[in-house]
């Protein structure tokens, strides 16, 4: 045993253990800087936040240890109870967990609250990753397929139970992994352009063109040019898409020259009978050169009206009313810099006010003074950006890329597939936490609520990516017995 120990730690990949490092004492000083004040000086103070956090480090490097103790066949082995326990978990929390701002989240454990969505996330992971490891699976298979979805999605469903949205968006980032397994590239575009509807619809909902609202004639169109380039590209049907594309600018021309001439008409007059003749014509080039292809074609376009036609629906019926205003003051439909939008509003004023080289450590004016709420959890960001600067900021998405090209890398030197899923599986989920609160603090996403990892405060969130990083780092380790270095 000492001997395999000993072992592992030789194999151990210490550069990502050195990022690791860097990380959490960069975050804790950042920490300090968001919440110092004038009477309280003291970092290594445990009623301080920076203190805080130094003790989740603590705790963190003995749960990274311990961790890599672990032989690396308990992972794969114990892959489902990990998950099903975590279920169970997170299904328990709903009853046990106090409401906090509405939220059934948190247990409590004495002096601290632990979340258990953090932890789902590796539990996840090697469920995934055990089932991809599994003798002939291939997602080629629907059923196979079906399973994968359902272990993610039965996370996500019941995290939205406990009425926290944003943690649960975390685990869509397990797309990518099922299409660097070989899912076919439709899905992610079928999220693209459904995502892509519902922010046209919504932004230009108020728009009136033609009769109907400008939202709705942007998508029209953009179904159009999405019929047209599958033809070409995807069924590879380049005398249908031209027909397809000499139809559309024909019509085009003549419901413009009627528009230009001041016969005013309801744009649905056009946008209907086109789109009904250009699904009869695609089933008709089905019919005719049976290329299946066509038919994915045809559900493109009849999927994306239906959408189309929902997102009104969606938007007042689903979400909720403080969901519906970050959205509409992420796409600037509402300015509400005194509600919804002060957040966001006060950390572009804090990042910007930092300048290229920033204000200097501990000299930010609108961390002293309180300004941007959270500025110590999910906004510790716009205090990096008003103390260091431009400098600083692009300094931490450099520690950021080199830690996920650095997990990338481990996870293409991988010779099982159990590992190489689950490497992907902690490069998604860090690839997602990093683009959505960036995006969120500089007001390129709506405020979702989750955690810049090994930055913001919080031991839930520390514990969580410790756990999914050094239980990577231990699977590697051990990669030399698989013949591969």
């Amino acid at each position: 045993m000492r001997t395999n120990n000993r072992n592992t730690f030789k194999s151990l990949d210490w550069f990502t253990i050195v990022l690791y490092l860097v990380m959490v004492i960069y975050g804790a000083i950042s920490i300090y800087a968001a919440k110092y004040s004038f009477e309280d000086t003291d970092f290594f103070s445990f009623d301080s936040f920076s203190g805080k956090q130094l003790c989740w480090i603590g705790l963190s490097l003995c749960l990274g240890f311990s961790l890599l103790m672990i032989d690396r066949k308990f992972y794969e082995a114990y892959a489902y109870p990990i998950y099903g326990g975590m279920i169970i978990l997170l299904m328990v929390t709903i009853v046990v967990a106090p409401n906090i701002k509405g939220s059934h989240s948190w247990i409590p454990l004495g002096p601290v609250s632990l979340q258990p969505a953090e932890f789902a996330k590796f539990a996840t992971a090697l469920a995934l990753a055990k089932l991809f490891s599994t003798y002939g699976f291939s997602l080629n298979s629907g059923r196979n397929m079906m399973i994968a979805i359902a272990i993610i999605m039965a996370p996500i469903i019941i995290i939205i139970l406990q009425n926290e949205t944003g943690s649960s968006l975390v685990y869509f980032s397990f797309i990518l992994v099922l299409y660097r397994e070989g899912m076919t590239g439709l899905v992610l575009f079928a999220g693209f352009l459904a995502t892509l509807i519902f922010v046209l619809a919504l932004k230009y909902s108020n728009v009136p063109f033609m009769d109907i609202t400008l939202g709705e004639f942007i998508v029209f169109l953009t179904l159009m040019l999405v019929v047209v380039g599958m033809l070409f590209w995807f069924a590879k049907s380049r005398t249908a898409g031209r027909n397809v594309m000499l139809g559309y600018l024909l019509s085009g021309m003549v419901a413009y020259g009627l528009y230009y001439f001041g016969i005013e008409f309801n744009a649905y007059y056009y946008f209907f009978p086109v789109l009904l003749a250009t699904i009869l014509y695609v089933a008709w080039e089905f019919y005719i050169a049976n290329n299946r292809r066509l038919l994915t074609i045809i559900g493109f376009t009849v999927v994306g009206i239906g959408m189309l036609f929902t997102v009104n629906f969606a938007f007042n019926k689903v979400l909720q009313p403080h969901q519906q205003m970050r959205i509409m003051v992420a796409l600037g439909i509402e300015d509400d810099i005194q509600g919804k939008g002060y957040n966001v509003n006060q950390s572009k004023i804090a990042i910007g006010s930092g300048g290229f080289a920033g204000k200097g450590f501990l000299n930010g004016t609108q961390t002293k003074f309180g300004y941007v709420p959270e500025q110590h959890t999910d906004f510790i960001y716009c205090t990096i950006g008003e103390e260091q600067g431009f400098l600083g900021s692009v300094a931490v998405l450099i520690l950021y890329m080199m830690l996920i090209l650095r997990i990338i890398a481990i996870a293409e030197r991988q010779h099982t597939v159990f590992a190489r899923v689950y490497a992907y599986c902690v490069a998604s989920v860090f690839i997602f936490h990093l683009s959505i609160n960036v995006g969120m603090v500089l007001g390129l996403c709506p405020v979702i609520g989750i955690p810049l990892p090994f930055f913001s405060y919080g031991g839930s969130s520390l514990w969580g990516f410790t756990t999914l990083l050094f239980i990577l780092l231990r699977i590697d380790a051990d990669r030399a017995q698989y013949g591969v270095w």
